[in-house]
């Protein structure tokens, strides 16, 4: 998710009752709820390193007492206080926790289980950036501000400032969890639709839902042997698997053969979950070919997001690579 959401989320958690474990809760649990997304700095490796990295060993679900301990210990040694040492650790490590149960919600997915499996897991309920979910935590956030705003021309409560926004902390959390179910059935719907019409006259092998603003809309894929059919599901409507896009997967070819062994693509294919093959000739090569996969999860071959590339010569040979990150630019 984005970071405001990991945020707010933390935010949350510390109102709702976690401030009363420790001193300088709120701290633990704001950089808690960030703590496996220091894997940024990775980036300065490039955008390759990145795809490696991210939600890699940081979120992993061995690293959770790690990152706890290093978020308690960077808040005692800025704090230069006492802090509960218990309390303090274990709010971290509701906060770690938060944030890769957050990411395993979307379509990047998470691997849980590094060091000993690099498996992706994602439930595909939620969007990166999802609107409802900001919408509701920007309300939650700021609410409690106006209202003690207001209150405080009225009168001035101490009682009512310790408890400062715990009511919509608990709304929030609470929306958070239906909010999910209910994408969950939702996503359940979408994909048995998907997994129940035939495309170009054949039943596809796996099905595929990711979840759009509107809950109610998600862009599915059905794959078969030869082709990938994209179409866009509206479970408030009719679904017709002719209005489906159809995307051809290529013949056998070296060059695809050559591509696929370089570190770029190999890198890019553990990552990949939905990867689409496209040959062409190269533009600026004589008889070279241009190989290219993209994950339909990001994108399609009109406005690709996560791309790798490579130019191959006439003895299929790789004379160089490219990776494209990020998210499509047009759509």
């Amino acid at each position: 998710m984005d970071p405001l959401t990991h945020t707010a989320t933390g935010l949350f958690l510390s109102r709702a009752g976690l401030n009363r474990w420790t001193p300088r809760a709120t701290a633990v649990m704001l950089l808690a709820a960030n703590a496996p997304d220091v894997d940024i700095v990775t980036l300065s490796g490039g955008s390759l390193s990145y795809l490696h990295w991210h939600r890699n060993i940081t979120h992993s679900l061995v690293a959770i007492p790690v990152m706890a301990l290093v978020v308690v210990a960077l808040v005692r040694l800025a704090g230069r206080k006492p802090l509960s040492w218990p309390g303090a650790f274990a709010a971290a490590l509701v906060g770690v926790a938060s944030h890769l149960l957050l990411d395993w919600t979307n379509s990047y997915g998470v691997r849980l289980f590094v060091p000993f499996s690099d498996r992706w897991l994602r439930l595909d309920l939620t969007s990166l950036f999802d609107p409802w979910i900001l919408a509701v935590a920007l309300l939650a956030i700021m609410a409690p501000v106006v209202g003690r705003l207001v209150g405080s021309e009225i009168s001035s409560g101490t009682a009512k400032a310790r408890h400062h926004g715990r009511g919509f902390a608990w709304f929030a959390l609470i929306f958070l969890l239906v909010y999910n179910y209910g994408r969950m059935a939702l996503h359940a719907r979408a994909l048995a639709t998907l997994d129940s019409r035939v495309y170009n006259g054949v039943a596809p092998s796996r099905v595929a839902a990711f979840p759009a603003a509107n809950p109610w809309r998600w862009q599915g894929l059905a794959e078969t042997a030869d082709f990938i059919a994209m179409a866009d599901v509206d479970l408030s409507e009719n679904f017709d698997p002719l209005g489906a896009t159809i995307f051809h997967k290529p013949d056998p070819d070296p060059a695809i053969d050559a591509a696929r062994s370089t570190p770029t693509f190999q890198e890019f294919l553990k990552f990949s979950q939905f990867p689409l093959w496209r040959v062409t000739p190269a533009p600026d090569l004589e008889n070279g070919k241009l190989v290219e996969v993209l994950d339909l999860r990001f994108g399609n071959p009109f406005a690709p997001g996560f791309m790798a590339s490579a130019v191959v010569n006439d003895r299929n040979q790789v004379v160089g690579t490219e990776f494209q990150w990020g998210m499509p630019k047009a759509r």
